[in-house]
């Protein structure tokens, strides 16, 4: 198993050079993050190379306006929805990161989902380029009502629409199971189109051995399916700091090689 520190939530309130830097100490194999744009993308860069660690992903910038949670879902804001995927991309093939989640926006409606796949469209013929793959990741309505995008199914079919080998989907453990459960049947039915997983505890969002879903099982029976990619740990520490809460990785660790 290789897991990757997310650090959108873990060591939030380091710069990210710094947070890249506890990751490693920690015995991370990879970090991802949601939006390093006021990092110094040189900075960011050379902490990755002293440490070793891939940089996974990062997401689309929210937008700029209130109650923007990603924009290219929504319609009429085309050209802004471009404009943070044009710098998603540009900041990450700064830092040698490997995939970029598009982040579709607060939205309902047949008119969003034709916006979202055109902007897809857009997305990932610009990191083709880079050699970037695209994602796009189903939100429960449970946490996140006003999502556009809330099952796998659409997602899939969002996928086989736009029908570019560099769109795929990122299979969040925590959204799934409240969406559906089942997780690992799941994960066999869609390992073709996933190439990355989060994790994080349910119902709370903590520390994944704090959760109703045992993870010290799904995650090796992931792997045996066929999954070779990285384990982001996406959660929002729930004790006092983020070390004492990080027991889980070093128990995981040691069951897997055993």
């Amino acid at each position: 198993m290789k897991f990757s520190a997310h650090l959108g939530y873990l060591w939030n309130h380091l710069p990210l050079p710094d947070a890249i830097y506890k990751a490693k100490n920690a015995g991370f194999d990879a970090v991802d993050c949601h939006f390093p744009y006021a990092e110094n993308p040189d900075l960011v860069k050379s902490a990755l190379t002293e440490t070793g660690l891939p940089m996974i992903g990062i997401n689309t910038p929210l937008g700029s306006q209130t109650g923007d949670f990603g924009l290219a879902a929504v319609p009429g804001r085309e050209a802004d929805a471009k404009a943070t995927i044009d710098e998603a991309i540009a900041y990450a093939a700064a830092i040698n990161a490997t995939h970029v989640h598009v982040m579709a926006g607060n939205v309902k409606g047949s008119k969003a989902q034709q916006c979202f796949m055109g902007n897809l469209r857009y997305a990932v013929a610009q990191a083709a380029m880079h050699h970037l793959t695209i994602l796009i990741e189903p939100l429960n309505p449970r946490s996140n009502p006003a999502y556009f995008l809330q099952d796998m199914q659409s997602a899939i079919q969002i996928i086989d629409t736009v029908e570019a080998p560099n769109l795929k989907l990122l299979f969040d453990c925590f959204h799934a199971q409240i969406i559906r459960g089942d997780l690992l049947k799941q994960i066999e039915e869609l390992l073709p189109y996933i190439d990355h997983i989060h994790i994080a505890g349910v119902p709370h969002r903590g520390e994944p051995h704090l959760s109703e879903v045992n993870y010290a099982w799904l995650l090796p029976e992931i792997y045996k399916l066929g999954y070779v990619g990285y384990i982001s740990a996406e959660y929002a520490p729930m004790g006092e700091t983020v070390e004492v809460g990080l027991s889980w990785l070093s128990q995981m660790s040691v069951e897997n090689n055993d």
